[in-house]
């Protein structure tokens, strides 16, 4: 329980970092590369010493911490510039309804129990998820379905692959943090390449504020995807059932930060997402526990 409510609870506080960069003249780009060095460094302070070495290289989670980490920076660009093409309701919806693919691939790859309440709780997140987002920001009609889809489609392979990997690979905490630096490694130095490329030939110069903002960023982000991998190694709740009620407790506390804090307008649709979105993490919750 304890590693479900600091895995929502973190990604509702990077949600608000997010929400103020813009206020304080924030390069999001430079912040995000910025945030993994930081992960990095986070991650290897808590294990209390050098996390690389030839013999990560030889662990069978190496190269899925590689795609992983690719995956991470990919699909923030990609959020990032279907957000302002799209609006922020498509982009959001379409990565959140993304908790379908780890669930059925739950129910495939590790037989876990399929029951009426469950497949109730997963219905109803649909709903919930799109009133809980309807109002953040401008709804544009999408230029073309591709790009959500792909949206869709990445975001749910990368809730599968966490849970993949640490079904198969992360037998201990140690394995955990090792993995977790190695993504975030991966991520940090794309993000320097991509960094570099466009200060040498597209005129990109630094913010000592952004990479800064970076720093305040990028602690908590390191224990949200570490938490997330505690979780579903805890055995508190099977993946078909944390990764939903983890998907939806963020949108709710997301949305009720964005009302409560941001002063955002609680409209009718909004309100009903949040009922639904508590009905359905009781109905999924309620599933896995009796079965």
């Amino acid at each position: 329980m304890m590693y479900l409510l600091l895995t929502v609870l973190l990604n509702t506080f990077l949600f608000a970092l997010f929400k103020l960069f813009p206020r304080w003249g924030i390069n999001g780009w430079q912040a995000i590369v910025s945030n993994y060095v930081v992960c990095v460094l986070t991650g290897s302070v808590l294990i209390k010493k050098v996390p690389f070495s030839v013999a990560s290289t030889q662990q069978g989670w190496f190269p899925w911490s590689l795609l992983m980490g690719a995956m991470f920076i990919s699909l923030f660009n990609l959020i990032a510039w279907r957000t302002r093409e799209d609006g922020m309701t498509t982009t959001t919806v379409a990565n959140k309804l993304s908790l379908v693919i780890p669930v059925a691939f739950s129910f495939v790859l590790y037989g876990e129990s399929i029951s009426l309440l469950k497949v109730l709780g997963i219905a109803v997140a649909f709903p919930a998820v799109y009133l809980s987002t309807r109002a953040e920001g401008i709804v544009k009609k999408p230029r073309s379905w591709a790009y959500p889809l792909l949206l869709f489609v990445g975001s749910g392979l990368l809730d599968t692959l966490v849970k993949y990997v640490e079904h198969h690979y992360l037998n201990n905490s140690e394995q955990q943090a090792l993995y977790t630096i190695h993504v975030f490694a991966t991520a940090a130095l794309l993000g320097v390449l991509s960094m570099t490329y466009n200060m040498l030939f597209r005129g990109m110069r630094l913010s000592t504020r952004s990479l800064w903002a970076g720093v305040i960023l990028g602690i908590p982000n390191y224990f949200s995807i570490f938490f997330l991998i505690k979780l579903l190694h805890s055995g508190f709740l099977q993946s078909s059932a944390a990764i939903p009620v983890n998907n939806i407790g963020i949108v709710l506390f997301s949305a009720l930060v964005a009302m409560l804090l941001f002063r955002e307008k609680p409209t009718a649709a909004r309100l009903v997402g949040l009922l639904l979105s508590v009905l359905a993490i009781l109905l999924i919750a309620l599933a896995d526990i009796y079965g």
